[in-house]
């Protein structure tokens, strides 16, 4: 039977070293809810804890297995603690765990209860080898055992190593939950999260290019002598670029795309300006020292919700595709709120599809929705997709287009000067463009 907890906000050890072996169950709120393409780190260090100290885990796989009715039996497993870990506040939990919450029946935290300052892990959990078997059970019952299928869906939960190198963040910005500290310093040491049997790792540092250069060098040093491919998940602070910093990670065995962000716009305001410039210049040396593939954050309907906003973000997709990069469009949760809900959600589809944002301007993407739409075969030639830029006069006139195409039209005809600026460009020729003006 469940145990009542004197404190269950946040995660705990005294209830767990007094030599009795427990059984402890996990619950990943986010995965039973919304799915998630990450494990929880949190939860995987707790579960290393309590397995270290001869505890029984198992990770709930369905809130079904919960007996919700009172003294809180659930079903022949009969755990003595459970832990409740939610990441996003969006993520729904239903109201018999509430209560139990209430009541002082599970340890719970997250981001998705404190976004800010919540409770942090005790040191000897957060520095606890995480156990990247916990979700082993979920996982062979959502694929069945299809080796496809795990890699397609659980690729991250099962070939990577996780970790921070480092942790703070000199930055504090609205939209991030990062704001423990107020600097950058050194967290864990490679080793302490590293599983030499998978075959990549994956690092969350909030900031890591605000680190002191010699923390830098030492955290990319002891990733290369892993000799495993990595990647920095956040969005690196690209304002933040030195030659020195540039070398270095050009030089590493980096996993898949180099990933930035590019959060400002506004070149009208002092302070926003500056920080557009940073970016630019940051982008300037980067490509001096590496030509491989990077991607950069593009957050979208944070600063407004208006036709400014979508200047703004068109303003940032040409820059990159000036530089040869790839925006990736990350819509912040107020743009459901926005007359251009449509239109972010249609540039979010456009951006985040390397294969059609590299091959066709955003309104050849949205005539090829609408081509698709009415049943017209797309013509090809020399293997490229050949658009009318100008409404096609093949379709036919209809009522009710495809929300893709209908939303440009609306924009459009609302805002003529920013559609003929921004509309027609195309990362190829803007790209090419740059290299030889270079």
């Amino acid at each position: 039977m469940l145990r009542l907890l004197d404190d269950s906000h946040g995660f705990k050890t005294d209830l767990f070293i007094h030599g009795e072996r427990l059984k402890v169950g996990i619950i990943d709120a986010d995965l039973l809810d919304n799915g998630t393409r990450h494990p929880n780190l949190a939860l995987l260090k707790i579960s290393g804890f309590c397995k270290n100290l001869g505890h029984k885990v198992r990770l709930i796989c369905s809130y079904s297995e919960l007996n919700f009715a009172p003294p809180f039996y659930l079903n022949d497993q009969d755990y003595d603690v459970l832990v409740l870990s939610r990441v996003f506040k969006f993520t729904t939990i239903p109201k018999p765990v509430h209560k139990m919450i209430a009541s002082g029946y599970i340890y719970w935290g997250g981001t998705g209860f404190d976004e800010i300052n919540g409770p942090s892990l005790p040191d000897v959990v957060e520095h606890h080898m995480p156990d990247y078997h916990l979700y082993d059970e979920l996982i062979e019952q959502r694929t069945g055992g299809d080796e496809k299928k795990k890699k397609s869906q659980w690729d991250d939960y099962i070939n990577y190593s996780i970790g921070f190198t480092t942790r703070g963040c000199i930055r504090h910005c609205g939209f991030c939950v990062n704001r423990l500290l107020n600097r950058v310093v050194p967290w864990s040491p490679v080793d302490e999260f590293l599983d030499v049997s998978r075959k990549g790792i994956y690092l969350w540092d909030d900031n890591i290019m605000a680190a002191p250069p010699r923390v830098f060098r030492q955290v990319m040093e002891s990733l290369q002598k892993t000799g495993l491919s990595f990647q920095f998940r956040q969005g690196m602070d690209i304002r933040l670029m030195t030659d020195e910093k540039a070398e270095l990670l050009a030089s590493v065995k980096y996993h898949g795309d180099y990933i930035f962000a590019f959060d400002h716009y506004r070149m009208d305001v002092p302070k926003e300006r500056k920080e557009v410039e940073q970016t630019i210049r940051g982008l300037e040396i980067w490509r001096r020292h590496c030509k491989k593939s990077t991607k950069l954050y593009v957050l979208v309907a944070y600063d407004s919700l208006d036709a400014e906003d979508i200047k703004g973000t068109f303003f940032r997709i040409k820059k990159l595709m000036e530089f040869g990069c790839l925006p990736y469009i990350m819509r912040f949760e107020d743009y459901k709120k926005s007359p251009f809900k449509t239109l972010y959600t249609q540039l979010a589809r456009w951006c985040n599809q390397p294969s059609f944002f590299k091959k066709m301007s955003f309104r050849q993407y949205c005539i090829r929705n609408e081509e698709y739409h009415q049943g017209i075969q797309k013509p090809i030639k020399n293997g490229r997709y050949s658009f009318q830029l100008k409404f096609p006069k093949r379709f036919k006139p209809k009522e009710k287009y495809c929300a893709c195409y209908q939303a440009m039209l609306d924009f459009e005809a609302d805002y003529p000067d920013i559609a003929r600026e921004y509309f027609d460009l195309r990362f190829d020729e803007l790209k090419k463009k740059n290299k030889k003006a270079s």
